[in-house]
């Protein structure tokens, strides 16, 4: 794109400004001058663009259907090119790869059209044309346009090998920035999703786990983690808040519970002890020593109450 607007600003520099100056001498010279031509000015300065080593491969071709130059003269591919936008006066612009001497190349193409009246000063008809460039190029060639008419494809040809590369280095750094973003995506997603999401949900998770094994203790309420994910003001931080609250709710119940079941065990052992002590005394052998134990008993007391018994006092006289 560049290089094509480059070569028509040359082509314009020289109709506006090299043209009007030789026009004078044109006639008068012997040899056609052919500097004055626009196609033939920008095809010179490609040409000299063409000496740095880095854009050798390069060419530009103002390929034309009937060329006052030979070298103008448009190929089978070309002229194809320029037979459909003869035909289609939208079509602005085309590119695209082709092989031009054994090479695979990638052109863009854009059509010249005449434009001027001064054009055909040169390419109406042999006669009205400047001697001196029909004794240069002969009669035969560059004659009969019209004014308006698309005559020309400007064409630009570039080595595929560099369109390849470019692409390649663009798809390259594309994918690298790509990478790039995507790792420090994965990276922060993580490091988001394990502070927001599975830290809390692994705490709250332990917790579950300790409350379904009962193993769960009055700190485990009061955790730091725990409170600080409860502090939180997203949707996690308020479902830890819930979570805690019946974390606290059935700790209460568990202990509650368990006191109740250390007191109705003492309750009944106590009733068992009572229904052991009963089993041995409930019997008949049982009464019967009770009995003999309470004879024996009285028979002692009374032993003891003669044994203390005092003598019988004299009679007077």
């Amino acid at each position: 794109m560049l290089l094509i607007q480059t070569m028509n600003s040359v082509r314009d520099y020289t109709s506006n400004h090299i043209n009007p100056l030789l026009a004078d001498d044109l006639n008068e010279q012997p040899t056609f001058i052919a500097e004055t031509v626009p196609a033939f000015s920008a095809r010179e300065v490609f040409e000299q663009f063409r000496q740095d080593k880095d854009y050798q491969e390069f060419l530009y071709k103002e390929a034309t259907l009937n060329p006052t130059n030979p070298r103008n003269e448009a190929d089978s591919f070309e002229l194809d090119l320029l037979e459909r936008m003869r035909r289609d006066p939208n079509m602005k612009e085309e590119s695209g790869f082709r092989t031009l001497s054994g090479r695979p190349v990638y052109f863009i193409a854009r059509p010249l059209a005449v434009t001027s009246p001064s054009c055909l000063a040169c390419h109406d008809t042999p006669e009205t044309a400047p001697e001196n460039l029909v004794a240069t190029y002969g009669p035969d060639g560059g004659f009969g346009w019209k004014l308006n008419e698309v005559v020309t494809a400007q064409m630009i040809y570039v080595p595929a090998q560099e369109i390849f590369n470019t692409a390649l280095h663009s798809f390259l750094l594309v994918t690298g920035i790509f990478v790039g973003v995507l790792a420090v995506v994965i990276l922060v997603l993580n490091f988001l999703l394990r502070r927001y999401v599975i830290r809390p949900v692994s705490v709250m998770g332990g917790l579950a786990q300790k409350i379904s094994t009962d193993e769960m203790v009055a700190a485990d309420l009061e955790s730091e983690e725990l409170t600080v994910i409860a502090g939180q003001a997203d949707e996690l931080g308020q479902l830890a808040q819930l979570f805690k609250r019946m974390a606290g709710e059935v700790y209460s119940r568990t202990e509650a519970l368990k006191q109740q079941v250390a007191q109705l065990h003492i309750e009944i052992n106590e009733i068992k002890r009572q229904e052991q002590v009963a089993e041995v005394t409930d019997n008949d052998f049982f009464r019967d020593l009770q009995t003999k134990a309470q004879t024996m008993r009285n028979q002692r007391r009374r032993r003891a109450g003669k044994e203390t018994e005092p003598d019988d006092p004299p009679e007077q006289e």
